[in-house]
């Protein structure tokens, strides 16, 4: 299969957001809702990863076209576990990996990515490196062999990367705490997504 498909990790605990970020409401939807939405427009399938309050996350996901729910028995050990297991479910020549907490990324920040010709391409808005990263799949079997409490940021960092610079601040702008909640709020809002 060619084209891309997309990474949404959703499986942790939120601890520092004080509630379960991937329900916040953002307008009349979900911070996940949202975040899918960004990117179903240019992937031919979705894997969401979920693991903490999976249940509430799967009904979330359950009607949405192109979208497939994968749960992340180890997810209490990290994210670079989620990351090992929705890349598992990857069948398309390439594939976006997103936070779930990181639902202002305009669909056209992908398209853009997806126009670049390498194996990791990383958006960067005002020189600052941002989500979703898109990887070429042979790299999986390479992520896969590394330890469950690696980090992602450290394979990239070994490997040859493509920035490209986007007018996007949703590629920076994710959900760690409540202050960051209201900045996301009142970013969706003035930008109407």
């Amino acid at each position: 299969m060619s084209g891309a498909e997309g990474v949404i990790l959703a499986a942790g605990f939120s601890e520092r957001a004080g509630q379960f970020k991937m329900t916040l409401p953002l307008g009349d939807r979900t911070i996940l809702e949202i975040c899918i939405e960004g990117m179903i427009s240019v992937c031919n399938r979705t894997i969401v990863v979920g693991g903490y309050n999976y249940n509430k996350i799967k009904e979330i996901v359950t009607d949405i076209p192109n979208v497939e729910f994968c749960y992340n028995k180890n997810y209490a050990m990290g994210m670079f576990t989620s990351v090992k297991r929705g890349i598992r479910e990857i069948k398309a020549e390439r594939f976006f990996i997103i936070p779930g907490d990181q639902p202002l990324v305009k669909p056209d920040t992908y398209r853009m990515l997806l126009a670049v010709d390498a194996d990791i391409v990383i958006p960067r808005y005002k020189g600052k490196k941002g989500h979703p990263v898109l990887f070429r799949s042979h790299l999986i079997e390479e992520i896969l062999a590394m330890p469950d409490e690696a980090i992602l940021r450290d394979f990239i960092n070994q490997k040859s990367v493509v920035c490209i610079d986007i007018d996007d601040k949703g590629v920076l702008l994710d959900v760690d705490n409540p202050e960051d909640y209201k900045i996301v709020k009142q970013y969706f809002e003035k930008e109407a997504l």
